[in-house]
């Protein structure tokens, strides 16, 4: 009887070491959705009004001069495969980057060197749910 609690015992102090391993084995600052370097700077509803079908990500480099976005699904949205797209340009129109198909998850990410000057940004998830920024994120 006492063996088999010493088993039990080591069998437990054994899975949580390896669990806490391989938790520890993660690196210390992990990439984000558009690369390592990158900081979110937004978080706005899809659509802006109404009844929230997904979530746009603005992320900014202050190392490339680059923004990124992505569109996520949200609810019953999320990993369901839905019309999802994210498009981001230079305010004056210029440096468009588009990304939409049918998604399961998140549509992007999509870049935009634009150091210095604002940037329009869109997402939408389901087909007429939109959210369109303007001249934001200036920098």
């Amino acid at each position: 009887m006492r063996t088999r609690k010493l088993a039990t015992l080591l069998a437990g102090a054994a899975l949580a070491a390896s669990t806490t391993l391989a938790v520890g084995a993660a690196p210390a600052s992990a990439a984000g959705p558009c690369g390592s370097s990158y900081s979110r700077v937004g978080v706005y509803a899809i659509p802006q009004s109404g009844a929230r079908t997904g979530t746009l990500e603005v992320y900014y480099s202050s190392s490339t001069g680059k923004n990124c976005a992505l569109a996520y699904g949200y609810g019953s949205t999320y990993g369901t495969t839905t019309w999802k797209g994210v498009s981001i340009s230079r305010a004056d129109g210029s440096g468009y980057d588009p990304d939409a198909n049918y998604y399961q998850y998140y549509a992007g990410p999509v870049y935009v060197s634009a150091p210095g000057q604002c940037i329009d940004v869109s997402g939408t998830v389901v087909a007429g749910k939109v959210t369109e920024l303007n001249n934001v994120h200036c920098g």
